[in-house]
């Protein structure tokens, strides 16, 4: 029996997310290997090679010689923020698909770039959304499409973890491109976007620092509100000054529902609602979300047809992003960007 082809892919960034989850994630992956690490820390990179299997190590002034390789056929992007555009745009040049962490860059103007390299060389390009994959989200998702929450007229969902010190770049505007609005609260923006099927049309917001010595460039925390064409409101909210907690409430004209823990990615989930006089309550085990994302483009890659979530998905909620800082600063509503890519 012939084995089942699988993607090689290069991790760029060997930051937390990629040593805790993105790495791991190449373990329980069906479609997906892990080909080569590339890092600014020579020492790092081959100490996780060693690690988790990979046959190459690369410093950032190793990349061109990563992008080289003929057996990576994919980079899973997972450095900082600043720097998501122009690695990815160097690996869509080379033929490379790209899967790229949230946020997918800095700017609307960054991302349409990315957009038109994927496009211009072929390649797939998706944008790192667990939640698109994660059981507890799609059975939501579903409930929706399906009428049985009826129309939706209000969600609520929040998203916090408390910042460390050692977490140097997030505190860099350069470098992260924004604060807990962009590392976590696009898990709201998104998702909610996601649920909902529709963009935004106006955003309304309101940031504020407890700590104002440490966070002097970014957000430490922000409140927003979007609108949306079919009458929908969204509230939101996200920090890096509370403990970790994430929750998504929804309600609907015959039921409602809600997922709590919403966006971790180490915990069980429970999503419980009622609908009419009928009430739900199910859990869903942890599971290894990276590798469902994952080979989620391993398989577009290979069926050659477009990912879920795509650059376009991403670009969304860069726009949105954008708009929310845009009406925090001026203290007034923001409308969001039409995109056009």
């Amino acid at each position: 029996m012939s084995r089942s082809p699988k993607i090689g892919y290069a991790v760029v960034g060997l930051g937390h997310i990629a040593q805790h989850a993105v790495l791991p994630g190449f373990l329980h992956a069906r479609k997906s290997r892990l080909v080569a690490l590339v890092s600014g820390d020579a020492r790092k990179a081959a100490k996780l090679a060693r690690k988790f299997g990979a046959a190459h190590a690369y410093t950032y002034d190793e990349y061109d010689a990563c992008l080289a390789d003929p057996e990576v056929q994919a980079v899973f992007v997972a450095s900082a923020n600043g720097a998501h555009a122009a690695q990815s745009i160097r690996a869509a040049n080379t033929g490379k698909h790209v899967l790229c962490e949230k946020p997918m860059a800095n700017t609307l103007h960054e991302c349409r770039a990315m957009i038109e390299a994927a496009r211009r060389n072929r390649v797939r390009l998706m944008i790192a959304y667990r939640k698109y994959f994660e059981p507890a989200s799609v059975t939501l998702k579903k409930m929706i499409d399906g009428g049985k929450l009826g129309r939706l007229r209000l969600m609520h969902s929040s998203f916090t973890f408390r910042l460390q010190v050692s977490q140097a770049w997030h505190f860099s505007q350069a470098a992260a491109g924004g604060g807990s609005l962009v590392d976590v609260g696009v898990y709201p923006v998104n998702t909610c976007r996601w649920l909902a099927g529709e963009m935004p049309v106006e955003v309304s917001a309101y940031a504020w620092a407890l700590d104002p010595k440490r966070f002097r460039e970014v957000d430490e925390n922000i409140a927003f509100q979007m609108r949306f064409p079919s009458g929908l409101v969204v509230e939101a909210s996200s920090s890096f000054g509370a403990a970790k907690s994430s929750f998504l409430h929804v309600h609907g004209e015959k039921g409602w529902a809600t997922l709590v823990p919403a966006y971790s990615y180490t915990e069980e989930r429970r999503l419980l609602g009622e609908i009419g006089t009928r009430e739900f309550d199910r859990r869903f085990r942890k599971l290894d979300e990276f590798a469902l994302e994952l080979d989620a483009l391993s398989e577009s890659a290979l069926e050659n047809r477009e990912p879920a979530p795509n650059g376009i998905e991403g670009a969304r909620d860069v726009a949105i992003m954008e708009a929310i800082y845009r009406s925090a600063r001026e203290q007034r509503p923001a409308t969001v960007a039409s995109l056009e890519v």
